[in-house]
């Protein structure tokens, strides 16, 4: 990808903007503060609440972008002793000199974000282990493309907004994402749209309308029955 330009949103963090798609990878309110309310706060922390007992979580991100939705659940869990597995799709991945451009060692530790930089360009053909709570592997492929033995605990649904990306909020798409999902599993998106609201509740997943991150007056979360 060329022309890619790191710029600073609303709330002081980075994001990247992406000029052959017109759209940024977080929000312009505020990358930070939008991955920790939608991603961090409305999935992982949400998840671990209902299910206190739970030693480990299995997460996939739709989406891994810069990284910043991974770097951050990562710290979360292993500030709470939490095991982590996570998987990314990206069919598009940023190289390293653009990862290490972002700036977000300021919200982890230097131990995390070493690792992370460190095993970055190896997460596309293998699973990493970051550190001993955390593995990471991301699939260098297209979503409708994507197969797992393995069911997540909670889909983060990061893709490019429909205007710009729409193959990525089909109801294939949608499909082909909630089957790797656990009964009693969290979807979570910053998106709310009545179209999506009824591909989920199609789909034997509750809605819940959430109070949005800075800039967007909802979000969306979704519960597998």
């Amino acid at each position: 990808m060329q022309n890619l330009q790191i710029i600073t949103t609303a709330d002081g963090s980075n994001t990247i903007y992406n000029p052959t798609i017109g759209e940024n990878y977080h929000s312009k309110h505020g990358a930070l503060q939008e991955s920790l309310h939608v991603f961090v706060g409305q999935g992982l922390q949400y998840f671990l609440e209902k299910n206190n007992t739970a030693t480990q979580v299995a997460i996939l991100e739709v989406g891994f972008g810069t990284g910043l939705n991974f770097l951050l659940s990562a710290q979360h869990c292993i500030n709470n002793n939490i095991k982590l597995n996570y998987t990314g799709i990206e069919a598009f991945p940023l190289g390293y000199n653009m990862i290490t451009q972002t700036g977000y060692q300021k919200y982890i530790t230097p131990q995390l974000w070493q690792a992370f930089i460190n095993n970055y360009p190896s997460t596309f053909t293998n699973i990493v282990a970051i550190n001993a709570l955390c593995n990471l592997q991301i699939a260098h492929i297209p979503l409708l493309n994507f197969t797992s033995e393995k069911i997540f605990d909670i889909i983060y649904f990061d893709a490019f907004a429909a205007i710009h990306q729409p193959q990525m909020w089909t109801s294939e798409s949608i499909n082909h994402c909630t089957k790797l999902l656990k009964p009693g599993g969290v979807f979570v998106t910053y998106a709310i749209t009545g179209n999506l609201k009824r591909m989920l509740q199609n789909l034997d997943l509750s809605i819940q309308k959430v109070k949005g991150a800075a800039g967007k007056r909802e979000m969306l979360r979704a519960i597998k029955i």
